[in-house]
């Protein structure tokens, strides 16, 4: 059987295949280089839950293992030959073939005659304010981080900067729709 693929999965093989390295810092150097915009190690126990998950698959191996002062006792891994094949092929898949995903907006708008069309509208415009801000942080990000990385670490951000800017186009598209009634629904509670 194939190893599962995830984006989370993905990120700490990646981290191990510049170093060896123990759990806490894979997920500190998601947060330090802003990856966590794209890979959700909110949870720390998911990071440890794909270490195990790594390590049984064979893609990761133990290193060391070792204990410092007043500390807990720290693994640290590194990446298996399976696993930096595994890490390669995971990315050309990536890559080149568009996932089936299941975002929640999509969903939201497949069901939107469940809210009269003015709540809706209400909620696109809240939600266009949101993205709005967002797009403005990530023009600041980008700006900044630009003057002292190359672009090539910078790629994910231009994407999600293009993907928030067409979400703007078209929630706004839909807000004014709404509020000159080109599209309207009977809603029933």
């Amino acid at each position: 059987m194939s190893p599962r693929r995830s984006p989370l999965a993905m990120a700490l093989l990646s981290l191990v295949s510049e170093a060896p390295m123990h759990a806490y810092r894979m997920q500190q150097l998601i947060k330090e280089r802003h990856k966590d915009d794209v890979v959700n190690v909110a949870q720390r126990n998911s990071v440890y839950q794909t270490i195990d998950r790594l390590l049984r698959d064979g893609l990761i191996a133990v290193r060391e293992t070792s204990r410092e002062e007043n500390r807990p006792e720290r693994t640290v891994y590194g990446l298996t030959d399976t696993g930096r094949a595994t890490l390669r092929r995971w990315m050309l898949e990536m890559l080149s073939t568009r996932a089936r995903e299941f975002p929640e907006f999509p969903a939201a708008l497949a069901f939107l005659p469940v809210l009269p069309p003015e709540e809706a509208r209400a909620a696109l415009e809240e939600r266009l304010t949101s993205l709005r801000a967002r797009l403005s942080a990530m023009d600041t990000e980008l700006a900044e981080a630009g003057r002292f990385l190359p672009r090539v670490f910078l790629v994910e951000t231009e994407y999600q900067r293009a993907v928030i800017g067409a979400e703007i186009d078209y929630v706004r598209s839909l807000a004014g729709d709404l509020r000159e009634d080109r599209v309207t629904w009977d809603h029933r509670p």
